[in-house]
C-alpha cells in the first residue's frame, strides 16, 4: 500500500504532523534517521517521502542524522522516488550562507553577512564589517543557538577567548550585520507546497531562541517557559513580498518551508533565515483559526494520492 514516509530524528516535532494525518486517514510511516544505514541496491518502497531533518539535530545528539540524511535523499531521488524537500532544501537547511547566496540570487535581502573558520578570521571579518554592534551566530544551527549580539571589537575577543564561546559544528561562525527591529518582532512566514499560509509575528525581545514549536517553550522542569505567547498570527503579507518567496522556493526546489524575516526602523525588510522544518505554534493556530500542519496533512495527501 502506498504511504507517506516521513524523514526525522524528533519524535516530537513529528507527532504533531502525524495526528493530523491520522485525523486524513493518510497511511504513513516514520524514518528515524538519528542513526541507521542504507543499502544503496536497494530500491525505495512505493510512497511519497517527507524530508524534515533539522540543522538543529546535533543539539540532540544526534550529530551525523543530516549527513545521512543526504545520502538517502541522493539515493531516493536517483531511484526516481517522490520526494518532498529533497537535497536541495536540506542544503540550505544546514547552511545559513548558501541560504543568503540562494536568496540574494532571488533578488531577496539579506543582512550583510561574513564567514569565518578560526578565531583569527572572526576579528577580521568582524574587522571588515566595521559595524556596531553586530551579530556572531553559527553557520549551522537551529532555534537561534550560538547567536550573541556584540557591540565592540573588545566584548567580541573576549567572547571568543572566553569559556562561553561555542564554534558552530561545522565550524564556520558568521558575522552578521544587527538589524534593529521597529517594534520588537520578527516575522516568519509559512509556506507549504509553495503556497503561502500564514505569517506569525514573534516577540524577539527577551532573546534569539525563537523556535515557535510548542515543545521549545516547555522547560526541562515541564513546565510553561512563559504563561504569555511569543506568537501571533498576523495579517497576510504583502502580495509582492508573496511572490519573491515563491519565486526563491521554485527557484530552490523547495516544497515546505518558512522564511524568517525582520522590518528595521526605516521600513526595510531582510530575511535572514530559511527553515525547511518548520513547526508551528497551536496557541496562534487556535487563536487564527488557522492550521499549518492540517495544510501540510492535506499536501502530503494529495501527493501520494498523484503518484
Amino acid at each position: 500500500m502506498k504511504k507517506v514516509i516521513i524523514l526525522h530524528e524528533n519524535m516530537d516535532w513529528t507527532k504533531h504532523l502525524i495526528r493530523r494525518l491520522e485525523e486524513l486517514d493518510v497511511p504513513y510511516d516514520e524514518w528515524d534517521l538519528s542513526d541507521g544505514m542504507i543499502d544503496i541496491q536497494d530500491l525505495p518502497e512505493d510512497a511519497v517521502y517527507y524530508n524534515r531533518m533539522s540543522a538543529s539535530s546535533h543539539t540532540r545528539g544526534h550529530r551525523y542524522a543530516p549527513e545521512l540524511t543526504d545520502q538517502i535523499l541522493i539515493w531516493l531521488e536517483q531511484k526516481g522516488a517522490r520526494v518532498i524537500n529533497g537535497t536541495g532544501a536540506l542544503s540550505l537547511e544546514v547552511s545559513k550562507l548558501k541560504q543568503y547566496l540562494a536568496l540574494q540570487a532571488s533578488g531577496i535581502r539579506t543582512p550583510y553577512t561574513i564567514g569565518a573558520v578560526g578565531k583569527d578570521n572572526i576579528i577580521k571579518a568582524a574587522e571588515k564589517l566595521n559595524e556596531f554592534p553586530f551579530i556572531i551566530k553559527h553557520n549551522r544551527a537551529g532555534k537561534g543557538l550560538g547567536v550573541q549580539l556584540l557591540y565592540t571589537m573588545d566584548e567580541l575577543k573576549e567572547y571568543i577567548n572566553g569559556p562561553d564561546f561555542e564554534d558552530s559544528i561545522d565550524g564556520l561562525s558568521l558575522i552578521q550585520q544587527y538589524i534593529r527591529s521597529e517594534d520588537g518582532h520578527i516575522i516568519r512566514s509559512e509556506f507549504v507546497g509553495r503556497e503561502y499560509v500564514y505569517a506569525v509575528k514573534v516577540d524577539s525581545s527577551d532573546g534569539f531562541e525563537l523556535c515557535p514549536a510548542d515543545a521549545c517553550q516547555i522547560g526541562p522542569d515541564g513546565q510553561l517557559i512563559q504563561e504569555e505567547s511569543k506568537f501571533k498570527i498576523i495579517d497576510r503579507l504583502s502580495e509582492d513580498q508573496i511572490e519573491r518567496y515563491t519565486h526563491f522556493l521554485n527557484a530552490q526546489n523547495i516544497d515546505v518551508a518558512a522564511l524568517e524575516f525582520i522590518i528595521d526602523e526605516k521600513g526595510d525588510v531582510y530575511t535572514y533565515d530559511v527553515n525547511t522544518n518548520t513547526n508551528y505554534n497551536e496557541d496562534a493556530e487556535k487563536e487564527a483559526g488557522q492550521f499549518a500542519m492540517l495544510e501540510l496533512a492535506k499536501y502530503l495527501k494529495n501527493e501520494l494520492d498523484a503518484i
